[in-house]
């Protein structure tokens, strides 16, 4: 068993992403999926990379009410910055198309988040790690980027895009960093962070 440290406890994805829950599943874990609507702003003095720890680390404070002593809730957040600019989950088409003409041909950097959170002495202790990883995307033609968006509403997705999917097998050129960090969730660190708990 990968984690016998964790045979007793109760394993909580807080998340509603399938990514992150195909990527907790990977490491040979069966979650339970709880999700809550969780206020994912953040004040204008964070920036950067810091975005995904703030924000990973509010859905950890948002279930440490329901936190039980043999439970181990898991945390994540994924932010897309081009230069300093934070591409967000877009809300339509205009906004999808707008991101992806952005990321064409250009590098970017995606953060990840990951964080684990038990009942340590009676209190919620939080451990939060953030990966980063620099992606390089080939030229977009606008029939692609339309293609794309019609066929895979990307509208849950940081940056527009799925490294996953369609755009990541034809759109990518380059990853410098984890794989599974642009996919949403760092699972190497993750699967420190469970060993340690």
């Amino acid at each position: 068993m990968l984690y016998p440290n964790l045979t007793s406890k109760r394993i909580i994805l807080a998340s509603k992403s399938p990514r992150r829950l195909e990527l907790v599943r990977g490491l040979e874990l069966e979650p339970e999926v709880i999700v809550r609507d969780v206020d994912e702003s953040y004040p204008f003095s964070v920036m950067g990379t810091e975005v995904a720890e703030f924000v990973t680390r509010a859905k950890a404070a948002a279930y440490t009410d329901m936190l039980g002593l043999n439970d181990v809730i898991i945390t994540g957040d994924t932010v897309v910055l081009l230069d300093d600019e934070i591409l967000e989950k877009p809300s339509n088409f205009e906004e999808a198309a707008l991101m992806l003409r952005k990321l064409s041909g250009r590098t970017h950097v995606v953060a990840s988040g990951v964080a684990v959170t038990t009942l340590i002495g009676g209190k919620p202790e939080t451990s939060c790690e953030v990966d980063t990883c620099e992606v390089t995307f080939e030229e977009l033609t606008e029939d692609m980027i339309s293609h794309y968006i019609d066929s895979y509403k990307p509208f849950d997705k940081a940056g527009s895009y799925g490294v996953q999917d369609l755009i990541g097998f034809i759109g990518v050129s380059s990853i410098n960093g984890s794989f599974y960090t642009v996919m949403g969730l760092p699972v190497h660190i993750l699967h420190k962070m469970l060993q340690e708990v």
